[in-house]
C-alpha cells in the first residue's frame, strides 16, 4: 500500500482552518457553564498535587483520602481570607452614615459647580436624576432576578470546581495515561515532555501569581497607611485580589481606591492615591513580575490584550483570569510541535539571546535574581 497524502490548494485550507476555529469557539462558548469550572480546576489541582502527593508518599493516605483532604485544606484557606476580608467590609459598613454625609456634600458640590459651569440649575438637574431614577425603578424586578441568577451561578461554579479538582487529583493518573495513549507510540516522549513541562510551568505561574498578589497587596497596604488614607487595609487587599487579572484589574482596583478615598478623605488625597497606584503598578511591572513569576510563561502584551478581551467576551472575568494560563499552555504545546513552532514564536516575546539576568541585592547574603 502506498501512502497518499491529499494536498489542498492554500483557499480550502484556510476555509477549513476558519471552520474549525469558529466551531470550536461556538463550543468553548456553549459549554461555559462545565468548562469554566474545569479550567480552574485544573489550575487548583496543580496546585494542591504537591500536597496531595506528600500525604500520599509521607502519611501512607489513600488517594482519594489525600485527594479529598487537600481539597478541605484550600476550602479552609479560602474561608480565612474570605473572613479577614469580610471583617475590613464590616469596618466600612459601620462609617457608612459619616460615608453619605461626605458624597452628599461632595454631591451638592458637584450641582454648584455644574451649575455655574454648564449654567444648568439644580431643579433641571434633579429632574434629570428623577427621571432616570424612575426608569431603573421600572427595570428593578429585571435587576433583582440577574442578581439572583448571578448568585446562583456563582455558587453552581463554586460547586463544580470543588468536586473536578478533587476528580482531577483522584485520577490524575487515568487521565496521563489516555494523553499518553491517544497518540502514536512515536510520540509518547514528546507528549510526556510537554505534559511535564505544563505541569511545572503552570505550578510555578500559579504559585509565583499568589506570592505577587500577596507582595502587592502588603505594599499598598504601606504606601496607603503612610498617606493617612483610611481603609487602607481593605483597599490594599482589594488591589492584590484584582491584580490577579492582567491589566484591567488594576484599574478596577484603583476605580474602587478613588471613590472610597474621595468620599472619606475629599478630593485632595485622590491624586496621592493615583500616584501611588501607578507607582507600585510600575514596581509590579518591572520587578515583581519578572523576578516572581518568571519570564517561561511570558506573553507577549498584544496577544496578551487580545485574549483578555476575547476572554471576557467569551467566558466573562473568569476568561479574563484563565486566559494567560491559557495562551501559556498553548505556547508550551506550539514550542513542542514543529509545524506549531511559528504560532509559539508569536505568543511570546521577542529573543533576547545575550541579555543578562538582574539582580537585586537586598543584603550582603540575601539577594534576588531573575529567573530565566
Amino acid at each position: 500500500m502506498t501512502d497518499k497524502t491529499l494536498s489542498l490548494p492554500f483557499l480550502a485550507k484556510l476555509a477549513l482552518t476558519l471552520f474549525s476555529i469558529v466551531t470550536l469557539g461556538y463550543l468553548i462558548i456553549l459549554g461555559h457553564t462545565i468548562l469554566a469550572p474545569l479550567f480552574f480546576s485544573f489550575l487548583l489541582a496543580l496546585i494542591l498535587l504537591p500536597l496531595a502527593g506528600f500525604l500520599e508518599k509521607k502519611w501512607k493516605f489513600k488517594r482519594g483520602l489525600a485527594s479529598i483532604v487537600s481539597v478541605v485544606l484550600m476550602i479552609c484557606a479560602i474561608s480565612g481570607i474570605m473572613y479577614f476580608f469580610g471583617t475590613r467590609l464590616a469596618e466600612l459598613w459601620q462609617d457608612w452614615p459619616l460615608l453619605k454625609v461626605q458624597v452628599t456634600t461632595s454631591f451638592h458640590e458637584l450641582q454648584k459647580w455644574i451649575s455655574e459651569t454648564f449654567e444648568i440649575d439644580v431643579k433641571k438637574q434633579l429632574a434629570y436624576i428623577n427621571d432616570s431614577a424612575e426608569k431603573a425603578l421600572t427595570t428593578s424586578a429585571a435587576v433583582v432576578g440577574t442578581t439572583l441568577l448571578t448568585l446562583s451561578s456563582t455558587f453552581l461554579f463554586l460547586g463544580f470546581t470543588l468536586l473536578f479538582t478533587f476528580f482531577i487529583l483522584n485520577y490524575r493518573r487515568v487521565l496521563f495515561t489516555f494523553l499518553t495513549s491517544v497518540f502514536k507510540k512515536e510520540h509518547t516522549e514528546t507528549v510526556t515532555a510537554i505534559v511535564n513541562q505544563i505541569q511545572l510551568i503552570i505550578k510555578k505561574y500559579i504559585i509565583g501569581l499568589f506570592l505577587q498578589m500577596l507582595i502587592v497587596t502588603v505594599m499598598m497596604i504601606a504606601v496607603l497607611s503612610l498617606l493617612g488614607v483610611k481603609y487602607a487595609v481593605l483597599l490594599g487587599l482589594v488591589s492584590g485580589i484584582f491584580n490577579v487579572v492582567p491589566y484591567l484589574g488594576i484599574l478596577f482596583a484603583l476605580l474602587v481606591s478613588v471613590l472610597i478615598t474621595f468620599a472619606t478623605a475629599g478630593a485632595a488625597k485622590v491624586l496621592l492615591v493615583v500616584i501611588a497606584f501607578v507607582a507600585v503598578h510600575a514596581v509590579d511591572g518591572n520587578v515583581l513580575m519578572p523576578l516572581v513569576v518568571g519570564s517561561k510563561v511570558k506573553i507577549n502584551a498584544l496577544i496578551a490584550f487580545i485574549g483578555i478581551v476575547l476572554g471576557e467576551m467569551i467566558w466573562g472575568i473568569s476568561g479574563m483570569f484563565l486566559c494567560i494560563p491559557f495562551l501559556a499552555i498553548l505556547k508550551i504545546i506550539f514550542d513542542h510541535v514543529d509545524s506549531l513552532q511559528p504560532w509559539g514564536k508569536l505568543l511570546g516575546e521577542e529573543e533576547k539571546p545575550n541579555r543578562k539576568r538582574k539582580t537585586y541585592r537586598i543584603t550582603k547574603k540575601i539577594k534576588l535574581e531573575e529567573r530565566e
